[in-house]
């Protein structure tokens, strides 16, 4: 099973979505929560914060961290395990630190949030959203 970590950056209000490239081979041209594979070894907090630094540049604070959902899809080999968390605190300014993965970053309302590729993580988000407001 592979094993994901997502962040929901969450400040006044909005939440900071990565758009996924057209040329990635798994959920491509999408509007998504950054995230990325969970190392051997690692935590999720570990991962998430190493994650969140690779591709938006930004260092995590892990104790606002509060987990949103799992999310199991697939099957034996192929299955995937998603963990989404809600993030309210870190230091730096997110950019898109790598250009290779997404094509843009954009920080959205509640209501204007698109579909995600996975529904049950984009009612997590907005549920906590609105818990957060």
């Amino acid at each position: 099973m592979h094993e994901i970590v997502n962040a929901a950056l969450v400040r006044e209000g909005r939440v900071l979505l990565v758009h996924r490239s057209p040329n990635r081979r798994v959920y491509p041209d999408v509007w998504d929560l950054p995230g990325g594979h969970i190392d051997p070894g690692e935590t999720e907090l570990a991962a998430l914060a190493r994650e969140m630094h690779e591709e938006l540049g930004v260092q995590i604070a892990t104790g606002s961290a509060i987990h949103l959902c799992r999310l199991e899809v697939g099957h034996g080999e192929d299955s995937v395990s998603f963990s989404a968390w809600l993030v309210g605190e870190w230091d730096g300014t997110p950019t898109n630190a790598a250009p290779e993965e997404h094509d843009e970053i954009r920080w959205f309302r509640p209501e204007e949030l698109p579909p995600l590729p996975h529904e049950r993580v984009g009612t997590a988000v907005v549920e906590g959203m609105r818990g957060r407001l």
